[in-house]
This record gives structure tokens, C-alpha cells and sequence, in this order.
């Protein structure tokens, strides 16, 4: 299916006759994780069906997904069921239902990054003439787009609420990088399957990761997408760097406000928004 199998992670104990107590009984647990396929689909299938702009019938949803029609088609019908998908009978195709908002409902209840992010967004877009951005990263795998703000003359930003981007890419994966706490071999790891249009020799962009470091926030000039610069500051909180303000536009019209302009901007803005995440917490 192309993503690895969702997992579980238990706690495996020692047998009876070898158990422990004390300090040596917590030594002696050991994380196991274990595969669960069914799992995988279940989230596969609900993430493709977001993403498609048209209902999809089972055998599309298959091919795109690699799955037997039949297994696909007996999903499909529990998650109907479970008022996640709707079914048309006449066309005979699936699509997500609004019931699925029902699970999210807590997260959209609460005050959240989005909220504090999207004047922001919206103030940034107008003064810089480019796109601006929320995400929120999922440790070293994936960025979540949960805010956006488009100005987009002359670029073409195929971006939406709720896409997804390999963490360590562009801009923002050098904040990720530079304020995380990953152990760096992880981060090499992850950083060999990125794909750029133009991609930087790891020791240069080692050393961009500790400029971030040094300037608090980070600039990727069209080494991700040719052309395009993006430039992206850290959202700090007691959990480390999960949110990261970006702004993303044709590099000739950046160059000429200056990055080191709109990136002091971008850091003074993002450290408000830590301020501010940090109160409501």
C-alpha cells in the first residue's frame, strides 16, 4: 500500500517464574510493536477518500491502494456502517461523510493553533505577497498543514488543510532538525528518502540546520521546489517544536523585501504565538 503497516505497542512482562518486583520488574518490560495490517487499510481508505475531489467506487479505491476488491469492499461497507462513508446507490461510489467530523470534534472544539495562526496567516499573505502556513509536525514522518493563507501571484501552491509533507523537507524541516530532539542518525535516515527538486549535499544542509539554529529560523532557497523559497520559524512548547509558521513565494519577490527582513518577522510572530500557546495550556 506503500505506507508500512499501522502498529500496537504493548507491554511484554517477563514469564511468572522469572518475575520480578521493585526497580528489577520495571527494568524488565520491553516494548513490543506489532503489525496490524487491517488497521493500515482501515486509515489508507480514509485517507485517500480525503484527498480524492470525487466519490471513488471500490475498484478504484482498490487499484489506488493495492488491495483486494472484496477486502476493500467489506471496509468500505463497515465504515458506512460506522457513518464515516457515505454510499451512493446509484452511482455506486464512496466518499467520506461529515459523521467522520464527529471523532475530530474535540480538537475543533478547542482553542487551538489554527485559531491563534490564521490572523496571523492572513496579515503575513498580504504584507509579503506570498502564501503563509501552519503545520504541525508528526515527529520525524510527516507535517500536517493545519492553517493556510494563499497570495498567490505568480505561484502555483498546490496546498490545502489537512495535506501532508515529509517533516525534514524545505524550510521547515531545518527547524525541525535544529530545535528537536532527534537523535541525529534518525534524522540522516530520513533526510536520504526526501525528494527535492534540487537536493542539498547533507553537510551543507547540516550546516543550515545549525545556522537555524543560530538565527531562530530557517530559509530554503529553491532547493525544495525551483524558483520557490520558503521560510519557516519554530512555534516552541513544553512538548519541544511541534508547530511551525511558514511563508512560502517566488523567490525573485522575497529577495527583493530580503529574507533576513521577513524571517526577523516571522520569529518575532512565532514566538508570540509560543507566548500564547503556552497561557492556554
Amino acid at each position: 500500500m506503500g505506507r508500512k503497516p499501522s502498529t500496537i505497542k504493548t507491554i511484554a512482562n517477563r514469564s511468572p517464574r522469572h518475575a520480578a518486583t521493585g526497580e528489577e520488574a520495571g527494568k524488565s518490560r520491553t516494548v513490543v510493536t506489532r503489525q496490524v495490517p487491517a488497521a493500515s487499510r482501515v486509515i489508507a481508505i480514509l485517507r485517500l477518500l480525503g484527498r480524492s475531489e470525487i466519490p471513488m467506487g471500490v475498484h478504484a479505491v482498490a487499484n489506488a491502494l493495492g488491495l483486494i476488491p472484496s477486502t476493500c469492499l467489506h471496509i468500505l461497507r463497515v465504515l458506512v456502517a460506522e457513518e464515516l462513508v457515505t454510499f451512493d446507490p446509484v452511482t455506486k461510489r464512496y466518499e467520506l461523510s461529515a459523521g467522520i467530523l464527529a471523532i475530530a470534534g474535540g480538537v475543533l472544539r478547542r482553542r487551538s493553533f489554527s485559531d491563534l495562526v490564521q490572523p496571523i496567516l492572513d496579515e503575513m499573505a498580504g504584507k509579503w505577497g506570498s502564501s503563509a502556513i501552519g503545520v504541525e509536525a508528526v515527529g520525524l514522518r510527516h507535517m500536517v498543514v493545519v492553517a493556510i493563507s494563499r497570495m498567490e501571484q505568480g505561484l502555483r501552491l498546490r496546498t490545502d488543510i489537512g495535506s501532508r509533507f515529509p517533516a525534514l523537507i524545505s524550510a521547515t524541516g531545518r527547524c525541525i532538525a535544529a530545535f528537536g530532539s532527534y537523535p541525529q542518525d534518525e534524522i540522516k535516515h530520513r533526510f536520504g528518502e526526501l525528494r527535492w527538486d534540487n537536493p542539498p549535499a547533507w553537510d551543507d544542509w547540516l550546516a543550515e540546520v545549525e545556522e537555524t539554529k543560530r538565527l531562530g529560523y530557517a530559509v530554503d532557497d529553491g532547493h525544495y521546489i525551483s524558483g520557490v523559497t520558503t521560510i519557516a520559524a519554530p512555534v516552541f512548547s513544553a512538548a519541544g517544536v511541534r508547530n511551525v509558521l511558514i511563508i512560502v513565494g517566488v523567490r525573485e519577490q522575497l529577495r527583493r523585501f530580503g529574507y533576513a527582513t521577513v524571517g526577523a518577522e516571522l520569529k518575532r510572530q512565532a514566538m508570540a504565538v509560543s507566548e500564547e500557546m503556552s497561557r492556554l495550556r
